[in-house]
C-alpha cells in the first residue's frame, strides 16, 4: 500500500497542496490546448538556436530507451531537454540516474503519471486529465520532488503528459515555480514519424524553435531521422541549446 500523499512527497507538501486549492479551487477554465496562455512555446532571442526536447512518457507501451538516439546525441555532444515521467523513471531507475548525471542534458518534468493538466478532467487522445486543483499539484509537484531528490535540483519545466492544458492548469505550474515549456516544431508526432518524416520535419525548423520528440519508442524512425538531420541543421548555423540555456516566450 503506497504511503500517505504527505508522507511519501515529503515535509509541508500537505500544506502545499492545501493552499494550492484554496487558491485556485473555483475559476472555471475558458481554454484548452496546447497553447493555452501561459504556455513557452519558443526560445527568445534573435540567434540561430534550436532547442531538442525529448519526451520519455512511461505509458503501458512507453517505457521504452531508444538508446542510439541518446548515444548519437552523447557522441555529437548535442545539448537537450528530457521530459521525464514519473512512470518512466519508475521503469527505468538505473537509465534515469545515468542521464541525470550528464551535463549535457537537462532533466525537466513530465508529470507523476503523464495526465493532461486539467482541473475539470478534460481528455487528450483518449486520455483523462487531472480532475482537481489537488490532483494539478499531485500531477507536477510530485515528480518534481523525485526528481529532485534523485538529481539534486529541481525541474525548470514541465510539460503535461500530450501536452495539453487549461489556463488554469498553466497558472498552478507557475504558482509551483515551474514553466510550462510547449513547442513549436513538431519532430515526430508522438513517435509515428518515419525517419524520412522526421528528418524533413527538423529540416522545417527556424530561429528559436522547441522542437518535440520522443526518446522512449526505440521502435521509431526518431533516431534515424533525428541523425540524418543533425549534419545539416549544423550546415545551415544553427546550434542546439537546452531549455535552460537561453530565454523562453
Amino acid at each position: 500500500m503506497p504511503a500517505p500523499l504527505h508522507e511519501s512527497a515529503g515535509k509541508g507538501y500537505a500544506s502545499l497542496r492545501e493552499s494550492l486549492v484554496i487558491r485556485f479551487d473555483g475559476r472555471t477554465p475558458k481554454e484548452w490546448s496546447e497553447t493555452a496562455t501561459g504556455v513557452k512555446t519558443r526560445l527568445a532571442g534573435g540567434d540561430r538556436s534550436i532547442a531538442l526536447t525529448f519526451d520519455a512518457c512511461g505509458s503501458p507501451r512507453g517505457k521504452g530507451f531508444d538508446a542510439p538516439l541518446i548515444d548519437f546525441l552523447e557522441r555529437e555532444k548535442i545539448p537537450a531537454t528530457l521530459f521525464v515521467s514519473g512512470l518512466w523513471i519508475d521503469a527505468n531507475p538505473a537509465l534515469f540516474r545515468r542521464l541525470a548525471a550528464n551535463p549535457l542534458f537537462e532533466i525537466a518534468n513530465h508529470g507523476h503519471r503523464h495526465r493532461p493538466a486539467s482541473v475539470t478532467g478534460q481528455k487528450a487522445y483518449g486520455i483523462v486529465g487531472t480532475r482537481t486543483v489537488g490532483d494539478v499539484v499531485d500531477e507536477i509537484e510530485l515528480n518534481a520532488r523525485r526528481i529532485e531528490e534523485i538529481t539534486g535540483k529541481r525541474p525548470a519545466f514541465y510539460r503535461s503528459g500530450t501536452a495539453y492544458y487549461d489556463e488554469v492548469a498553466v497558472d498552478i505550474v507557475a504558482a509551483l515555480g515551474e514553466r510550462v515549456a510547449g513547442y513549436s516544431l513538431l519532430g515526430d508526432a508522438g513517435a509515428t514519424f518515419s525517419p524520412e518524416q522526421v528528418r524533413a520535419a527538423l529540416l522545417k525548423a527556424r530561429p528559436g524553435d522547441i522542437a518535440l520528440l520522443h526518446m522512449n519508442h526505440p521502435e521509431s524512425g526518431t533516431a534515424a531521422g533525428v541523425m540524418a538531420a543533425i549534419p545539416e541543421l549544423r550546415k545551415r548555423g544553427f546550434r542546439f541549446v537546452k531549455l535552460s540555456d537561453v530565454p523562453v516566450k
